[in-house]
């Protein structure tokens, strides 16, 4: 009786046992095939992206073709910063990247035309047909425009959204796409370069300026991204690991506030030398006007002259003034009567009702 009960024992710790191995190794197999399935899912978002970028590149034929030479081009920008070796500079091999051209087909090409730098937004994001009409805008200008496809943007592969150097080398990039096309095309005005753009590509525009006064005569930043560390103390736990991420900077404005600050447009306004337009919303949802606030009195903190409008609560929060509203185009018609001032483009603006003639038959 005391055997059989030893052997009972025996064999309800050995069925344990076995069961407990059974579902140790059911356990591991299911995390597995949840990374498995994780690490898939990135991927098929990725190559997502890829074919959605493929099919609005022929939207751009489609609804600016018949008004523009588009053309995307290959070029290079400097190497990842976290590749750089701080004895040599040139350390890492340069980051690859497309921007779109547009060339108004009305143009003379014996004549000198007027070139207009244009960074998208988003943090991942990409140059889409979402500017379609503020496109035809500057096409009917008679503006050259070039639009970068900087690190990180998206619909590129999974490499070059990892790339992304939010307020760092992608101020590079967006300068190089420059370059190329003074390098390039004959016809363009080196005197007269001119950078716009809206919320991340507001930012990357006062980064442009701060860092190369020299290359741009003239600059509009729209909703600009102005602080990180104000932005992050506001945007969500999935936004601010965009930021932490190990692929991008890899630490949060706590653990390196100095490494932000150096990437936000209020902590270099010392720098500004060129005629500069701000645009903000007090509604807006994305770059809170606080956040744009911190820029405006920084700059009016050591004495910089510059042009700016808060506008109340207007329709589109974020948006507001790249909708295809009547409201929306007298707002951009201030903006092209700026930038025209000092780039002097062939043909200019001078009513809204102009803009619906020309643009939007």
């Amino acid at each position: 009786m005391h055997l059989v009960f030893r052997y009972s024992t025996l064999v309800i710790c050995l069925l344990l046992l076995f069961n407990s191995i059974a579902l140790t190794q059911t356990d591991s197999t299911l995390q597995q095939q949840i990374e498995s399935l994780t690490k898939f899912n990135e991927n098929l978002e990725h190559r997502l992206d890829v074919l959605e970028k493929n099919i609005d590149d022929v939207l751009w034929f489609q609804r600016v073709g018949d008004v523009a030479f588009i053309d995307k081009v290959f070029m290079t920008g400097p190497p990842k910063w976290k590749e750089i070796d701080t004895t040599d500079p040139a350390f890492g091999n340069p980051v690859k990247f497309w921007s779109y051209v547009f060339i108004p087909k009305d143009i003379d090409f014996n004549k000198k035309y007027p070139l207009l730098v244009f960074p998208h937004g988003g943090v991942h994001s990409n140059f889409s047909t979402y500017y379609t009409h503020i496109i035809r805008e500057l096409i009917y200008q008679q503006y050259i425009v070039v639009a970068a496809e900087y690190r990180g943007s998206t619909g590129y592969g999974k490499d070059h959204y990892e790339k992304i150097d939010y307020g760092g080398r992608e101020i590079e990039d967006v300068d190089s796409s420059r370059k190329y096309m003074l390098d390039n095309y004959e016809f363009i005005d080196p005197e007269r370069v001119g950078l716009i753009g809206w919320s991340h590509g507001g930012l990357i525009s006062l980064m442009n300026i701060f860092k190369y006064p020299q290359n741009y005569k003239v600059a509009f930043a729209g909703v600009p991204v102005s602080d990180l560390i104000t932005r992050l103390n506001y945007m969500d736990e999935d936004y601010r690991e965009l930021y932490s991420a190990d692929y991008h900077i890899g630490q949060t404005p706590e653990e390196n506030p100095d490494e932000y600050k150096r990437r936000s447009p209020a902590w270099n306004v010392d720098k500004l030398q060129t005629p500069l337009l701000i645009h903000t919303n007090t509604n807006d949802e994305d770059v809170r006007f606080i956040e744009v606030e911190v820029l405006l009195k920084a700059l009016q903190d050591v004495n910089k002259d510059f042009q700016y409008e808060i506008f109340q609560d207007l329709p589109g929060g974020h948006s507001f003034d790249r909708q295809d509203t009547k409201l929306a185009l007298t707002i951009r018609l201030k903006i092209y009567k700026f930038i025209a001032a000092y780039l002097n483009p062939q043909k200019q603006f001078n009513s809204v009702k102009e803009i619906r003639k020309a643009v939007y038959r």
